[in-house]
């Protein structure tokens, strides 16, 4: 993955070429989380949740999101990071508990 971060304030603007170029690595590497995560039951879960979760959403994602300013466009973008998680890794949680790997991205969707 190639990400670079620019200032809030350099991408708020949607039609220039930095926020363009932000986005299509957002949406690139969502699309590589959903097809890693799909690997769930094949690989070791330790792994999969490794690469997915520790790796590529708490390193990139969620450093992209962090830099999206409040409103429907990071709205969209964390319910498409969701939608990707499996269910079955939240069957055995208790009520308003989460995968430790998931706290940061928990607390940024609190905010």
């Amino acid at each position: 993955l190639f990400f670079l971060l620019f200032m809030t304030s350099t991408v708020e603007d949607k039609s220039s070429l930095r926020s363009k170029f932000q986005e299509r690595r957002f949406w690139s590497a969502v699309k590589l989380l959903s097809n890693i995560l799909l690997w769930d039951g094949i690989v070791q879960e330790d792994t999969v949740r490794d690469l997915g979760l520790s790796k590529l959403l708490n390193r990139y994602l969620l450093l992209n999101l962090l830099n999206t300013p409040p409103g429907l466009d990071n709205i969209e973008k964390c319910n498409k990071v969701v939608a990707c998680l499996p269910e079955r890794w939240f069957q055995d949680l208790k009520s308003g508990s989460t995968l430790p790997e998931l706290l940061n991205f928990c607390q940024h969707l609190l905010q």
